[in-house]
């Protein structure tokens, strides 16, 4: 089946074999808090073996060499606000040509001072992470009290020193029910994005419950309704450019496009009217998310100068000490693979979706060991199984 073209879904507009969408760099795996769901196993203090700022800029330089418009440069960690050379490497980056963002964790770090010196250096745009709508919740995924309250604080420091905020929630069991409330607390921060990460059992994360494939359903399901309050994206749960694709296709058709969703969109659905019930929100048209997957268009880079497709999928595809970054992500097996959906195994390789979505070969790996196999996330069935059935 091939799928019409549709505005609700963007497609990347260079060749994917090629170049990178964006590209994610963890400058260091230092950083002071203790995140229940970190894939890092971040730890308190920097590793000699991180990429110097030489090599830093030598990997800036490597990732100018892929063809404009250059990839996106996001510097996290751990907590990137840990390397007292970060404003240099901003502004190596900033000159080539390269839009550089920042993503730190919310400690004593973040000051205004440190975040007008970045500003001045180039950075555009900064994420922070909220991963509940009480404090209770936050701190104690955080693992240090206060740090909701911080978060606010810092959300703030950080528009008014020039930056887009784009603000990152983890969903799991335990935070799921409060996703509505954390709208509001998004929308109120004046955030430009909402990344809706969708936990994978790596690191530290596996000691949290995920939500089960049709949990994760109905997430997405809410989340393309809320989209037209709040632009969207969602990290390892590429299906929600599958939803929004049948959504779309549905509403043509004057079908209800959440129709057979389950209890735990009814309750989102119920408390975002409850939550948003007097607020003035202005409504928009939804931001179409981009097909964007591991290793295709996306690559990760560890504070050692490691390559991976993204940092929950722990396939080494290269070293940027050794080889040219253009050559490993063009390259590379694990690359090249990641990027040829037909040899998926399961629903994922028979999928009418598999261009635009591909599923989360995170969850995949994670799950079967295999991250070219099914994507266990998932609840759909493809048609051309359904076919088979029937």
């Amino acid at each position: 089946m091939t799928l019409a073209p549709s505005r609700a879904v963007r497609r990347q507009r260079h060749d994917v074999h090629d170049r990178p969408f964006i590209v994610i760099w963890e400058v260091t795996r230092a950083c002071q808090l203790a995140c229940l769901h970190c894939r890092a196993d971040a730890i308190t203090r920097r590793n000699p073996g991180e990429l110097t700022l030489e090599e830093g800029k030598a990997l800036l330089d490597g990732i100018a060499e892929f063809p404009t418009p250059y990839p996106l440069v996001v510097l996290t960690g751990g907590d990137p606000f840990e390397r007292p050379d970060l404003a240099d490497l901003v502004r190596h980056g900033t000159s080539i040509g390269l839009s550089m963002s920042l993503s730190p964790s919310v400690t004593p770090n973040v000051t205004p001072d440190r975040l007008a010196e970045l500003r001045e250096a180039g950075a555009k745009a900064v994420s922070l992470s909220l991963d509940g709508a009480r404090a209770e919740t936050h701190d104690a995924f955080r693992g240090f009290e206060g740090t909701y309250a911080a978060t606010r604080v810092a959300a703030e420091q950080v528009k008014q020193a020039g930056f887009r905020l784009q603000v990152n929630s983890t969903v799991t069991r335990r935070t799921a029910e409060e996703l509505p409330a954390l709208l509001r607390d998004v929308i109120d921060l004046g955030a430009m994005l909402w990344s809706v990460f969708f936990l994978v059992p790596t690191g530290r994360g596996q000691q949290l419950q995920a939500l089960g494939a049709e949990e994760i359903e109905d997430v997405l399901h809410w989340l393309a309704e809320v989209s037209r309050y709040m632009a969207i994206k969602t990290t390892e749960a590429p299906h929600f450019r599958r939803v929004v694709l049948q959504r779309e296709v549905a509403l043509a058709a004057g079908d209800d496009p959440s129709a057979g969703r389950g209890e735990l969109y009814h309750r989102l659905v119920a408390a975002t009217e409850r939550e948003l019930a007097g607020v003035a929100v202005r409504e928009r048209p939804a931001r179409p998310p981009i097909d964007v997957n591991s290793g295709r268009g996306f690559m990760f880079v560890d504070h050692t100068g490691k390559v991976y497709p993204s940092g929950f999928l722990p396939h080494v595809a290269g070293d940027v000490r050794v080889t040219p970054v253009p050559e490993i992500y063009r390259e590379a097996e694990v690359m090249r693979a990641l990027r040829t959906p037909e040899g998926f195994g399961g629903r994922c390789g028979v999928c009418e979706f598999r261009e635009v979505c591909g599923g989360s070969r995170s969850h995949a790996y994670a799950v079967t060991g295999d991250a070219l196999a099914e994507d266990p996330s998932c609840a759909y069935v493809p048609a051309a199984l359904r076919e088979t059935v029937h």
